[in-house]
């Protein structure tokens, strides 16, 4: 059997919507809750390891975070980190953590 596969595209676009106000921050985390199961989903197949481990790191965040707590203005911080280049992997996921919540 075939493992479903969430692509770096997928996830940019549930990202990109939120960020733009097409869905909400409950419609994110829904998403995240429905598609996130490492054991059940591949995540990010045929990226760099690098890719695959942010995107984990953002749908984990998403998936587990109190919806109070996300910055829909910050959303930015989360694709560039999926988005970013090894050399900078820890600087941006820093970052994401550090600026995409709330405290």
């Amino acid at each position: 059997m075939t493992k479903a596969n969430i692509s770096k595209a997928d996830l940019i676009e549930q990202l990109q919507q939120w960020q733009t106000a097409q869905i909400s921050a409950e419609q994110l985390q829904d998403w995240m809750v429905t598609h996130y199961d490492p054991d059940e989903v591949s995540i990010g197949q045929g990226e760099c390891e690098w890719t695959v481990e942010a995107m984990n790191i953002v749908m984990n965040e998403y998936e587990i975070a109190k919806l109070d707590k996300f910055r829909q203005e910050n959303a930015q911080l989360a694709i560039d980190f999926i988005q970013g280049e090894e050399a900078r992997f820890n600087q941006t996921r820093h970052l994401f953590l550090q600026d995409g919540f709330k405290d």
